[in-house]
């Protein structure tokens, strides 16, 4: 399955739009990556996009629990918008949902980085 990650500014967020797959037979670098190059340009709000985002396995969870816990590292946050039910239920099972805000509209998700 073809990952890809495309980066957008909304104001002081970066936006990851994820689409594919993260997994361990592919794209598991690519978030890795993506949030590595985000910090370097000095990126502290990042909205992970999960709507293209097909399957994730748990290689796939540990990036995204790592991409967290270095932004957050940093000063920063890391939420999530428009998870597919099955990435939903996979948080849900891992119990990894308490870690991640996860919203369902983009413009809600931008607005509660100024809370």
């Amino acid at each position: 399955m073809q990952s890809h990650a495309a980066t957008r500014q909304a104001g002081n967020v970066a936006i990851v739009d994820l689409s594919g797959g993260i997994t361990i037979a592919g794209g598991i670098g690519l978030l890795r990556n993506t949030i590595q190059q985000l910090v370097a340009a000095g990126h502290k709000n990042v909205l992970l996009n999960l709507q293209g985002l097909l399957y994730i396995d748990s290689a796939g969870m540990g990036e995204l629990v790592g991409a967290c816990t270095t932004v957050r590292n940093l000063g920063g946050d890391v939420k999530l918008v428009n998870p597919q039910a099955r990435v939903t239920h996979l948080l849900q099972m891992t119990k990894l949902a308490s870690m991640f805000k996860v919203f369902t509209d983009e413009k809600t998700a931008l607005a509660s980085f100024g809370e």
